[in-house]
């Protein structure tokens, strides 16, 4: 570099420095032509959302729920029969450890009396509805659990009754004994939008009162079951579950539920039941602790494009008739199979998981029409809807069954049906007792029904168990699974055992 050229290149630094410490100068001593911007108004101007009026105002109302189980003394805790892992859970997630117990050399002739204790089975979270104390969570948060206890941010904690429990929608409702109680503020899921922000809180890991915060990545996501559910990427991890999804006017929208996950933690997708379909079920367990669904009978699928052009529909909606209950309430009014059903009381079927929820919200006894496509015209029919039989819950004796097949490389465990499910699924199947692995992965659980696998129907246990041992483990194995009223194909991928 030049003499002249270096000399001119430090004059443009020294000016650009002086101008620089002039601007600074200036905003320090808070002249007029320069100010200083705080950060919360700079992230304003930005367009940043400020939560923390949402949090000092639904806060108080969100509640931490612990559950606990009554175990025999000396009895491990499911999951826990290692006395290592027993130990890491103690001394990081406050687990008690259930040491095993051997009677004293004076006792061993006879067993000592077994007596029961009570230890921590979970955690979730929940909020509260109404001043008297009603409380709204999850079921699964409760499922099983002996005790449930109900903390408040104010450190009070009550002892709650749970009022009735739903697991087709996973909602429950608890109830403590309080007055004057903060409560949340319902909103209408309905008007939800793709984008807008949202909070969580929640006691993710027994963290309480934790909020987190994202957006709304779609409105209804079609899972297949009796809610389409809310989708956001606010963090949700385990603990969260029962929960509010709140908007920005501080509105419960719906209750955190369910996470995406291939570790078991947050992998940027939860979702959320909505607060509309929520407040309908707690409705009906506040008044009789139980909820009461229609049903019609029928195993329905999807309608390819294709098949709908071949058969003359312009565009490809409603729900095809697969399968039919042989004196049910379908068959009493002549829907056959291979029909495809557009309406149902009046209300379009734009794709076949819209059928079993609008069935499920008919009352039972209702006679209503249905709007049916077959051979190329439509056709007005009357039903008369039946009861959908409540959730069977799985015995004891399901854990046996497990013991005595083998594993396989699905990761389901079978028995054959019951004359109750016998009538209600005539063509045959098997029901689920156990799912792990790659059947646990896809969601499957005890008391799904199969109907087929890879085509072939599935008469009894004895049949399935002889396919599964014939499976090729390199391709996926796809299986018909019928859950309440409602069929569906679930693919599944084996692993080597």
């Amino acid at each position: 570099m030049k003499t002249s050229q270096f000399f001119s290149f430090k004059k443009n630094v020294s000016t650009l420095l002086s101008t620089l410490l002039l601007s600074t100068s200036i905003g320090l001593v808070g002249a007029t032509l320069v100010s200083a911007t705080p950060l919360a108004e700079a992230a304003q101007v930005a367009g940043l959302p400020d939560f923390t009026e949402l949090v000092e105002k639904s806060g108080p109302a969100v509640v931490n729920i612990r559950t606990t189980e009554k175990i025999t003394a000396g009895q491990s805790i499911p999951g826990l029969e290692d006395e290592q892992m027993q130990e890491f859970f103690h001394r990081f997630f406050g687990t008690p450890a259930v040491p095993k117990q051997l009677p004293s050399p004076k006792n061993r002739k006879q067993a000592p009396q077994q007596q029961e204790e009570e230890v921590q089975r979970g955690v979730g979270s929940g909020f509260i509805i109404s001043q008297d104390g009603f409380v709204l969570t999850n079921a699964h948060v409760v499922d099983g659990a002996s005790e449930v206890y109900v903390k408040l941010t104010d450190k009070r904690e009550f002892k709650a009754k749970v009022i009735g429990a739903d697991k087709r929608t996973d909602v429950a409702v608890l109830k403590i004994e309080g007055g004057k109680l903060p409560r949340v503020t319902i909103g209408d899921s309905d008007k939800i939008k793709a984008g807008e922000w949202v909070i969580a809180i929640g006691s993710p890991f027994d963290l309480e009162n934790t909020v987190t915060a994202g957006i709304i990545s779609a409105k209804a996501r079609d899972t297949g079951d009796f809610l389409p559910l809310i989708q956001t990427d606010v963090a949700v991890n385990p603990g969260n579950s029962g929960g509010p999804l709140i908007n920005m006017r501080g509105e419960v929208i719906g209750i955190n539920s369910q996470i995406y996950s291939r570790s078991g933690g947050y992998m940027g997708i939860s979702f959320a039941i909505p607060i509309d379909e929520a407040m309908r079920v707690v409705e009906q367990l506040r008044a009789s602790g139980s909820v009461t669904r229609g049903r019609i009978g029928v195993v329905i699928g999807e309608l390819p494009k294709e098949v709908a052009e071949s058969i003359g529909l312009a565009k490809a909606q409603g729900a095809v008739v697969r399968k039919v209950e042989v004196g049910g309430p379908a068959d009493k009014a002549g829907i056959q199979d291979g029909d495809v059903i557009l309406k149902f009381n009046g209300i379009a079927v734009e794709k076949s998981s819209d059928l079993p929820r609008i069935v499920g919200a008919t009352k039972p006894g209702s006679k209503v029409s249905v709007s049916v496509w077959r051979k190329g015209g439509a056709r007005e029919l009357s039903v008369i809807v039946a009861e959908l039989e409540s959730d069977k819950v799985a015995q004891k004796s399901d854990k046996k069954s497990k013991k005595e097949q083998t594993s396989n490389a699905l990761g389901i465990y079978v028995s054959d049906l019951t004359d109750a499910q016998k009538k209600e699924v005539p063509g045959g199947g098997v029901a689920i007792d156990n799912v792990e692995g790659p059947a646990a992965q896809v969601g499957l659980r005890p008391g799904d029904i199969i109907l087929s696998m890879n085509n072939i129907d599935v008469k009894d246990a004895k049949q399935f168990i002889a396919m599964l041992g014939k499976i090729d483990t390199k391709k996926p194995v796809v299986v018909l699974v019928r859950r309440g009223d409602a069929s569906q194909f679930v693919l599944i991928r084996p692993v080597v055992q």
